[in-house]
């Protein structure tokens, strides 16, 4: 009897497939070697003794030699994904199906002979079973059930219908039964394959969304941080140029401000790479304090008057939180000093009971809002401000006519506390 590969969709190792492999050879050679010892016993001295044992010999080395082949060269497991193990009956390939055949047409014989081996079809019907398509499985579990009632009947030595119908109707509810549960375990596996693809896919994009979201964070740290940064560098180094033949003092005052700028620059470099809270909010310094810091450093670098106001009692904020609103205010005051051509600016820190908000506010030239959202913006700043208040289900408000200076204000629901 030839072992059959396990269903498909199942490894040729698994543990489960080589128990099973082993209960249907054990299985096969008890019934073979009951059905010999009972025929010895009834008919002795019969001439067809020899041919029995012989045969019943073939069938014992035949039926552990298709196991060996069926374990030794196993088919290729079906690709997941592919759809072929959704399909109940993708068995063993043709050319490795002959050892079935030949145990199968070596055992009909062998019943022809001796009618006490028919119950050997028990385990054969099975490997039909499992090692061949439905179509062709069905003819042959109904020719070996056939075979069956032949024998029975010839044992009987008359006609019983207990003994024709019996054996159909257990091969019937047999062959049911397995090829429903065949169904049900190619559905399971494909859902399974299903699962995982999907999964994989799941990972994929959670990596794709986890490598941009944090390159949005690094661009916003960048523009925040180390953009500004340079740009006041820029900024005192020329005016340190433009004085240095006429007000050296001047100038090297302009170049150690830079020099602290620089120094600054890379301390946040350094804090963002390791994604940690801004240097002003370090050791659990309040947001009002760092702004206030924040204020008092714009107008000693830039020269640009601005004052810190703080309105309402101050409520503990999320560290997160807190860095968003330093880093816009620090994009805010970046406009003012690069854009706006104010001749001062002020930020205010309001909680409102249901939301704190950061107002910054300058008396510069102003713009158009809808000119510049309608052409998309020239810059990474607005943007870079909502994004990091989408986070909290914050909002940014722009508020600016030529002219008229400009009221940037962001705020965040303490909900989100």
């Amino acid at each position: 009897m030839q072992q059959p590969r396990p269903a498909a969709g199942h490894d040729a190792g698994d543990p489960d497939a080589g128990r099973l492999a082993v209960l249907l050879d054990s299985a096969f050679l008890l019934l073979l070697a009951a059905s010999l010892s009972r025929y010895l016993t009834h008919h002795p001295g019969n001439p067809r003794i020899p041919w029995v044992i012989g045969l019943s010999i073939a069938l014992a080395l035949a039926q552990p030699a298709g196991s060996w082949l069926a374990h030794r060269h196993p088919p290729p497991a079906p690709v997941p994904g592919a759809g072929t193990e959704a399909a109940p009956g993708n068995r063993v390939p043709r050319r490795r199906r002959w050892p079935l055949a030949l145990v199968v047409a070596l055992w009909a014989v062998l019943v022809l002979l001796a009618p006490s081996f028919a119950w050997c079809a028990v385990p054969l019907i099975y490997t039909a079973l499992r090692t061949l398509p439905a179509r062709a499985a069905i003819p042959l579990v109904a020719a070996l059930t056939l075979l069956v009632v032949i024998a029975e009947l010839r044992l009987a030595g008359g006609a019983d219908a207990t003994l024709v119908l019996l054996p159909f109707a257990v091969a019937a509810l047999a062959t049911g039964v397995f090829l429903f549960m065949d169904r049900q375990d190619a559905r399971q596996r494909a859902l399974i394959a299903d699962l995982v693809r999907t999964r994989r896919e799941l990972a994929a994009t959670e990596r794709r969304e986890g490598t941009h979201a944090e390159r949005e964070r690094l661009a916003m740290e960048i523009h925040d941080t180390l953009a500004q940064g340079l740009s006041s560098q820029q900024m005192l180094l020329q005016a340190a140029e433009r004085t240095w033949d006429t007000e050296p003092t001047t100038a090297r005052t302009h170049v150690r401000t830079a020099a602290e700028v620089a120094a600054r620059n890379l301390a946040e470099a350094r804090r963002f790479v390791h994604d940690l809270a801004p240097a002003e909010l370090a050791d659990g310094r309040p947001l009002d304090q760092a702004l206030r810091a924040l204020a008092g450093r714009e107008a000693a670098e830039s020269g640009l008057p601005v004052r810190f106001h703080l309105d309402g009692t101050p409520v503990p904020l999320p560290a997160a939180a807190q860095s968003a609103l330093l880093r816009i205010a620090q994009g805010a005051l970046a406009n003012v000093r690069e854009h706006a051509g104010a001749s001062a600016a002020a930020i205010t820190l309001s909680y409102l009971g249901d939301q704190a908000v950061l107002d910054v506010a300058d008396d510069g030239r102003g713009f158009d809002p809808g000119a510049v959202g309608a052409a998309g913006g020239r810059g990474y700043g607005l943007p870079a401000m909502r994004a990091r208040l989408r986070q909290f289900g914050g909002t940014l408000t722009v508020e600016s006519t030529p002219g008229e200076g400009t009221v940037v204000s962001a705020a965040i629901p303490l909900e989100h506390r």
